[in-house]
């Protein structure tokens, strides 16, 4: 029975994948429609139960009034039937009602709808550009995700359990206290109006109050989370009381947030007291005096103290989750800030996959300054045949990481376009233009997973034996046989820490050359590619590379130019645009900045030339 429950919502079914809403209530429409059927019948069931409590509560003083309108044996004889009646609706009826309520609650909207809301979440950021990402920090964005699961999972669950179930309560109290005297509704619905205005006033301040606090918390994860990400640093430069000092002034924001808080707390605590002894007096006073004027039994001065009691008990309840429902809502707010952004790089309607048939290049007159008037590429021009290996030299800021990430898309071109065998770039799916590039960066991070995981990062489907090749091939097979982590996994299968700290810098760049080398795409990009390595194993993965470039089309950067003096074609940049193009020994003849740059080394590395050495 709990699995059908909770089966009948799939929280992780495809969907439309478009941008998510920003305002808040039209972003919770685009969750609810997989709960649409649902959140009838509990709207439904809410509403029985509610009537049958309020009933229940009706029915004691109805018995209150059987039992002093009878002795005691007339009293079982008159009413022994109905009684029984009554006690097998509480013993099986109401208990299946409930149940049935709770089963839709907890089985098919909370186990379903915090995860969906995640999914979603977590699937859309992954779609976001790289500038995204380079413009926040991972643990905001992370702690967003996780946040807002919760915020619209909580908030819908504390609308059905209580404040819907509350409303109903509140109007069948009314009907039911109308039908004895039309006087006893009158308090109520002035207590309901006076309720209801107190909790709004309350409940827009608690909201503002929220949003806030959870920004201020967002802010401190995202600060611890960039300290332990990047704790080398940390404890190279000796800064663990800057570190301390640049959290601690969040945490003190968020200490004053809570605070504020918490004051709304207290003073909603003293507002509802007040409510709440209007509403007794209000209600045992007409009581007591339609009483004595013998206008309503004993019975039902019970009934209707009783009801009043449990409103009150209950008030406190539905405002603490009125401003719990309203805390989510900051919060949900609050992430959509994150979530509800459009992807800045996206694929055309029917965009086709890629079809490589030679692997060659074209720029066509690319310009890129990152929004701002200069900087960037500038009207670059270049051909690319198929299978050649070019080189891409230039100093620090000359434009050849743009050119790359322009070829990946991890941004669109400004102006231009960029062509693989004819197809605009800007026509394909990212997927399969990426998924023809195999790139090696000098930034070699891992997956905090296994070495086997990272390796088949780059063709999941491989076999076993294409894997240790490809690792034997990057020579990392040797130090892959002796690696093993704290659980006592060996090899393949232990784990290389977040961004593979466990590594040296050597190691993941090995790895992440065997992920290259398994995926075996027809553009292979090497940025810096043997940057970590030393000479020695410099020298056998340049011989590796080498034969991974054969029959493909490479780009290779490099600040060593000794490394891409072998290239068919060197492509020098310079303040973001081509300003030499030839081999390795036309360069040196023709003379300017290539010849300059390579005269300048220092080491095999690229050194900084005046300005008026260039050409």
């Amino acid at each position: 029975m709990f699995r059908f429950f909770e089966n009948l919502v799939n929280p992780f079914a495809p969907f439309d994948g478009q941008t998510p809403p920003k305002s808040l209530w039209a972003y919770l429409k685009t969750q609810y429609v997989p709960f649409r059927k649902i959140m009838i019948w509990m709207t439904v069931i809410g509403l029985f139960v509610a009537l049958m409590e309020t009933g229940l509560i009706f029915y004691s003083g109805r018995v209150i009034d059987l039992m002093g309108q009878s002795d005691t044996i007339n009293f079982w004889n008159r009413n022994g039937l109905e009684l029984a009646i009554a006690a097998l609706l509480v013993l099986f009826l109401r208990p299946v009602v409930i149940a049935f309520s709770h089963l839709f609650l907890e089985q098919t909207l909370a186990g379903n709808m915090q995860e969906q809301v995640r999914f979603r979440a977590h699937k859309h950021l992954l779609g976001q550009s790289m500038e995204f990402f380079q413009n926040d920090f991972a643990g905001r964005l992370s702690n967003r995700v996780m946040q807002l699961g919760p915020a619209v999972e909580d908030g819908t669950y504390m609308f059905f359990e209580a404040i819907w179930y509350a409303l109903t309560y509140v109007l069948g109290a009314m009907l039911i206290l109308g039908s004895v005297h039309p006087l006893l509704a009158v308090p109520l619905l002035l207590w309901l109006l006076i309720y209801i205005g107190y909790v709004r006033y309350i409940a827009r301040r608690v909201a503002t109050a929220s949003e806030k606090l959870s920004g201020a918390r967002s802010l401190v994860t995202g600060r611890i989370v960039d300290a332990y990400a990047n704790i080398e640093s940390v404890k190279l430069f000796a800064n663990g009381d800057a570190e301390e000092r640049y959290a601690l002034s969040t945490m003190r924001r968020l200490r004053l947030r809570f605070q504020r808080f918490l004051r709304l707390m207290t003073e909603m605590s003293l507002g509802l007291n007040l409510i709440n002894g209007l509403l007794i007096t209000g209600m045992m006073g007409p009581s007591l005096w339609l009483w004595s004027n013998g206008t309503i039994s004993v019975g039902e001065v019970a009934a209707a103290s009783a009801l009043t009691l449990r409103l009150n008990g209950m008030s406190g309840w539905i405002m603490w989750v009125t401003i719990q429902l309203f805390e989510r809502t900051g919060t949900a707010r609050e992430a959509l800030t994150s979530i509800s952004v459009a992807h800045a790089v996206v694929d055309i309607p029917d965009a086709k996959p890629l079809k490589i048939t030679a692997a060659s290049i074209t720029f066509d007159d690319i310009s890129h300054h990152y929004g701002r008037d200069t900087g960037g590429l500038d009207h670059i021009s270049l051909t690319i045949p198929a299978g050649q290996k070019i080189g891409l030299v230039g100093r620090s800021g000359a434009g050849k990481s743009s050119l790359v990430n322009l070829l990946l898309r991890f941004r669109d071109a400004e102006n231009g376009v960029i062509s693989i065998d004819g197809q605009n770039i800007a026509n394909v799916t990212q997927d399969s233009l990426r998924g023809a590039i195999g790139m090696v960066t000098q930034d070699s991070s891992l997956l905090h997973r296994s070495v086997r995981a990272n390796i088949l990062y780059g063709r999941p489907t491989a076999s076993e034996g294409d894997m240790i090749a490809a690792a034997q091939r990057a020579e990392a097979a040797d130090f892959i046989a002796d690696l093993y982590d704290p659980q006592g996994r060996q090899g393949y299968n232990a784990q290389v820490g977040d961004r593979g700290v466990k590594l040296s810098g050597g190691q993941r760049q090995r790895i992440s050359i065997a992920r290259v080398i398994l995926k075996d795409a027809p553009i292979l990009v090497l940025d810096e590619a043997t940057s970590a390595l030393d000479s020695e194993v410099e020298g056998t993965i340049q011989a590796t590379l080498f034969g991974l470039m054969r029959g493909k089309t490479v780009i290779a950067i490099a600040h060593r130019l000794s490394t891409i003096a072998q290239m068919d074609r060197i492509v020098v940049l310079d303040q973001g645009r081509v300003v030499q193009d030839g081999t390795h020994a036309d360069l040196l003849k023709t003379g300017g900045i290539y010849a300059d740059l390579w005269a300048r080394q220092s080491g095999g590395f690229l050194g900084d030339a005046p300005k008026a050495s260039k050409a």
